[in-house]
């Protein structure tokens, strides 16, 4: 039988795949999102501090909310050097702030390494030739637009190495 399944979870999953398909897509990430995403973790706070046994704990250690909360400021904060230097949209630097908040301090260097990987597949994958039977498919045309204009669809790249994050993480699946 199907265990429980948890809403929040879902919805966080979907919230993210929407940011990646809307990045890929478009080039822009919805500030709704950003809100939304970050809305859904206030909830899932709430709902730890809640059912916490040790409310002091639930809060400040590096597992519980403060770790969070950290670990999406600094994020943040490192997107918001990037966008400044222009070499990252703002969708994708205000996109690192949720991200930080649902992968948590612990999530850190996972979600380095799968970003890394994530980076080096995208890099692969824009620099190799298409097959031409594949030509045809709405996914392979935006591909070559992006190879063209040389702009990067980054959110597609976080999300993919947030999923995986959160995946590794105890009591997220």
């Amino acid at each position: 039988m199907i265990g429980e399944i948890n809403i929040l979870i879902v919805s966080t999953v979907l919230l993210l795949l929407y940011a990646a398909w809307s990045d890929f897509r478009l080039w822009k990430i919805p500030n709704a999102i950003v809100l939304a995403l970050t809305a859904v973790y206030a909830l899932q706070a709430a709902l730890k501090l809640l059912t916490a046994e040790d409310v002091g704990a639930a809060l400040f250690s590096s597992s519980g909310i403060a770790g969070d909360v950290g670990a999406g400021l600094l994020l943040f904060a490192l997107g918001f050097g990037l966008w400044s230097f222009k070499l990252f949209g703002a969708g994708d630097s205000k996109l690192f702030l949720p991200i930080g908040l649902f992968i948590g301090w612990h999530g850190m260097l996972p979600f380095a390494i799968f970003l890394l990987i994530g980076g080096i597949a995208a890099l692969l994958i824009l620099k190799l030739p298409m097959p031409l039977q594949l030509a045809h498919f709405s996914v392979v045309v935006r591909l070559e637009e992006i190879r063209t204009t040389r702009k990067i669809p980054y959110g597609v790249i976080m999300v993919a190495a947030a999923l995986g994050t959160m995946a590794l993480r105890p009591g997220f699946a």
